[in-house]
């Protein structure tokens, strides 16, 4: 959070530069807030369900380039998480795991829209768009056993802590959204965009399930990974080298919000760093 805000404030000062005596218009800058909600996919939810829609909001800016591309920046928050008890396939019931996490995610997004967008022009009111980017994205996956919430990434219930060390994972991964949307301005200076986008991650652990159970005697020492590395009933399904997760694709998890954006006012630039004249818009 720290690093967007430094951002924001270089961004603003950069877009909201002036010219002594100049007339003043809507500039290409705008910021806002948006909420929505999330669904995670992955080793326990391969089959896109969308049981556990988990809430989502962020802060964003978005700088116009022209009336079809904007570059936009976000920092967003959203809980995600899936139960084995969903699943219709009698081997993951069986397998019977569950998770939830807090995800702290921060992208630059492209958008591209499909109809010129200028807000505060009639002609120019509405546009659906396509959208992609890069973000880093921080995660935390836990469960509940006996009343009691349990981080998994430093139980190793894979086996990370006995001899599979080459299956550790950290708290942070990249994600590359990708989506499409909605924009439409409500008034001049205030628009409204609906976005579902998916980020495709480069991690197999957001769900703490990956490859195979590394088995209850590499947990000897510790019965608390050693009971949620196996949740089945009896743990008749974690001998060593028995499937536990899918390692042939990463997790994701896709975000759909609503947000609403304001257009900050600025004064005219010099004749050298005009703004296309579709976005001079009267206040």
């Amino acid at each position: 959070m720290p690093r967007f805000i430094v951002f924001f404030i270089i961004f603003l000062s950069a877009c909201c530069g002036f010219e002594a005596g100049a007339q003043s218009y809507f500039t290409a800058l705008e910021v806002g807030f948006s909420a929505g909600g999330s669904q995670y996919f992955g080793d326990l939810n391969e089959h896109y369900g969308f049981q556990t829609i988990g809430p989502a909001g962020g802060l964003y800016a978005r700088e116009r380039l022209n009336s079809y591309i904007a570059l936009k920046f976000e920092s967003s928050f959203t809980q995600v998480g899936y139960n084995d008890s969903y699943n219709t396939d009698p081997y993951d019931k069986l397998r019977n795991l569950n998770f939830k996490s807090n995800i702290v995610e921060m992208a630059v997004q492209a958008e591209f829209n499909f109809f010129a967008f200028v807000t505060g022009v009639k002609g120019r009111r509405y546009t659906p768009f396509l959208t992609g980017g890069i973000g880093a994205f921080f995660y935390d996956p836990y469960t509940t056993y006996n009343g009691t919430k349990y981080y998994l990434q430093p139980l190793g219930t894979e086996g990370q802590n006995a001899g599979y060390g080459n299956r550790r994972y950290t708290s942070t991964s990249m994600c590359f959204p990708i989506g499409a949307g909605f924009k439409y301005w409500l008034k001049g200076g205030v628009n409204l965009t609906l976005e579902i986008a998916d980020r495709l991650t480069l991690t197999d652990y957001l769900d703490d399930v990956s490859t195979t159970y590394a088995g209850a005697s590499s947990f000897a020492s510790n019965p608390v990974a050693q009971a949620l590395q196996d949740r089945s009933p009896g743990q008749v399904l974690g001998i060593t080298g028995k499937q536990r997760g899918n390692t042939s694709s990463y997790d994701q998890y896709l975000m759909a919000m609503f947000s609403i954006t304001f257009n900050f006012t600025s004064y005219r630039c010099p004749s050298f760093m005009k703004f296309d004249d579709d976005l001079r818009v009267r206040q």
